[in-house]
């Protein structure tokens, strides 16, 4: 894997938010799910999909706090503008498990 300098960590804003709306992305051509996630006043609410559908529903994501890369520019997934990326690791089965704060953290707080 390449190296890359502490500057251009510093590039990549990975914020803490919450989704508050979450519904199926059946028109995805893998499972997905499509989130709306707040950030908190500074950054408001971002859009995205994720192919999150092994071990989370719609309903179990609504209030999860989530981190996510916000300064990527959107692109277009279908008929879907994601706005962020949504930040996870696959498990042994390769299924996607969201990574988030173990802590009450702010909405919006940046990685450090």
């Amino acid at each position: 894997m390449a190296e890359i300098s502490f500057d251009d960590f510093l590039k990549v804003d990975i914020r803490v938010g919450q989704v508050v709306r979450a519904e199926a992305f059946p028109e995805a051509r893998k499972p997905a799910i499509k989130m709306w996630i707040d950030f908190g006043p500074e950054i408001g609410e971002r859009k995205t999909s994720a192919q999150v559908t092994v071990h989370y529903t719609p309903e179990t994501l609504i209030g999860r706090r989530v981190m996510a890369v916000v300064n990527f520019p959107p692109r277009q997934i279908g008929p879907v503008r994601s706005e962020v990326l949504v930040l996870g690791v696959a498990d042994a089965d390769g299924a996607v498990v969201l990574l988030s704060p173990d802590r009450d953290v702010p909405l919006g707080g940046r990685m450090h």
